[in-house]
């Protein structure tokens, strides 16, 4: 073999194997969908409820995120031209049980730690109030998973 053929077959397989990591790269951070429930009623009720589940579990809530009220005061400024949300909350808190647990089992979880549940009514479906949560990859957030979907159940049962 020459070695300008060498020289081809090595760039080949140097550009397919990184082709192949690209596709595998993309695929390891590709979006999970969020875990949501849809419920009619008010914002202020069901932010309520949230509230109310995630201290019930003994969680406290270390920060509420009000998004809506920002989003809705920025509009003009950034250029916004319609109203997103009739309100819109998210309530970020931690579990120190679930997050040992998760971080013993893969330190890098530690990137996933406060957790959040979000609520949000749209300015277009007044009265059609979604709460929800981000899903997380990977088998060891199992336990958040299951934890942060028991609390959006709960809450609006």
């Amino acid at each position: 073999m020459t070695r300008t053929a060498i020289l081809k077959t090595g760039c080949a397989l140097l550009a397919f194997s990184l082709a192949v990591g690209q596709a595998v790269a993309q695929d390891a951070v590709a979006p999970i969908a969020p875990y949501t429930r849809t419920v009619e009623g008010s914002f202020e009720d069901i932010t309520f409820a949230v509230e109310q589940t995630i201290t019930n579990e003994g969680l406290v809530i270390d920060l509420t995120s009000h998004v809506g009220d920002m989003l809705a005061r920025t509009k003009e400024d950034v250029g916004g031209t319609r109203d997103l949300f009739a309100h819109a909350d998210i309530f970020s808190f931690c579990s120190a049980r679930l997050s040992r647990q998760v971080m013993e089992a893969d330190p890098t979880n530690v990137q996933y730690c406060p957790y959040a549940i979000f609520v949000y009514e749209t300015a277009d479906m007044p009265g059609q109030v979604v709460v929800g949560h981000r899903s997380y990859p990977g088998e060891t957030m199992m336990p958040v998973n299951e934890m942060l979907t028991r609390l959006v159940d709960t809450a609006t049962e």
